[in-house]
């Protein structure tokens, strides 16, 4: 915090809304078409872990929407990509997930802008909020939630 402003201002814009990963996880287990999109880096996938939708026959979509260097500029256009590649509608449910709901939620924002109607930010992320020794993992997030992940 400086000048007793936040260091980083969540930016405002449309999307689907925020979701639980508990509903999140129900509609991906009963919509086979819905899509989870996970915008944390590589490192983060390598250390931390990964959701594992093989259980419901799905993969993640795994694309950096911020690396160790920035904010990826070109994640709108691979992010479209990807989604054409799999065929996934316009209106097709599409759930970003990060670590805590920050870069998820401006992701959908993006997929919004793309023209998709049902992007929706996972707000606990895959390692969830802060518990009250500044630590994650404990509070609430996938991993916390007993929902299927690996590590590699």
């Amino acid at each position: 915090m400086a000048d007793g402003k936040p260091a980083f201002e969540m930016p405002d814009g449309p999307y689907a809304g925020d979701v639980a990963v508990r509903d999140a996880w129900e509609v991906l287990t009963e919509n086979p078409t819905a899509v989870l999109v996970d915008v944390r880096t590589q490192v983060e996938w390598n250390l931390i872990g990964r959701p594992d939708l093989s259980s419901i026959g799905q993969e993640p979509l795994y694309l950096d929407w911020v690396s160790m260097y920035g904010k990826e500029p070109g994640f709108p256009g691979a992010l479209q990509a990807a989604l054409e590649q799999r065929g996934v509608a316009r209106d097709t449910p599409i759930y970003f997930m990060c670590q805590s709901g920050g870069r998820s939620k401006v992701a959908a924002m993006q997929c919004t802008e793309l023209g998709y109607t049902a992007a929706y930010n996972i707000a606990e992320g895959f390692e969830g909020d802060l518990d009250e020794h500044q630590h994650r993992n404990s509070v609430n997030g996938w991993k916390v939630s007993g929902l299927p992940w690996t590590q590699t």
